[in-house]
């Protein structure tokens, strides 16, 4: 933690920076968000400031198509599919928390890690269990790694 030892003019750094923008009636905050790397930044007018990392998002492209019902039906303790509510299965793994929604596309956005290494680990897990068997269909998840793009 990290403290100015001042109070800050938040309407004042909202006019002077980019990317920031300040609305006291909706939320105390100014809320910073930097292009490189993606990230928000929430700035009090208490001066304290404390750094941590809330919550990473990730995508990647399997590169084939993902029978969601299937997927539904083989690991309904952890899935959410209700196609008419919304396109993509929702995949909520216990431990980390981190959340999977997977769309028939291939296309797979991860959300709640913490730690970038959580999301590679825990994607990779999920593959190991869809794909338990003779390995065949274990191709095209081999390289994902290199494929996973950090939002």
């Amino acid at each position: 933690m990290v403290n100015l030892g001042c109070k800050l003019d938040l309407k004042a750094i909202a006019l002077q920076a980019r990317n920031a923008e300040y609305n006291p009636k909706r939320f105390a905050a100014v809320i910073m968000r930097i292009r490189e790397p993606k990230t928000t930044a929430l700035i009090f007018a208490s001066g304290k400031m404390d750094f941590k990392i809330q919550n990473i998002v990730g995508s990647c492209d399997v590169k084939f198509p993902i029978r969601l019902e299937g997927l539904a039906y083989s690991h309904g303790a952890f899935c959410s599919y209700e196609p008419e509510l919304f396109p993509g299965l929702i995949y909520r793994m216990k431990q980390p928390k981190i959340v999977l929604l997977i769309f028939v596309s291939g296309k797979i956005v991860l959300t709640g890690a913490k730690k970038d290494q959580n999301i590679l680990k825990n994607v990779l897990e999920v593959n190991r269990r869809w794909w338990r068997g003779d390995g065949k269909g274990l191709e095209p998840w081999r390289g994902i790694e290199r494929r996973w793009r950090w939002l």
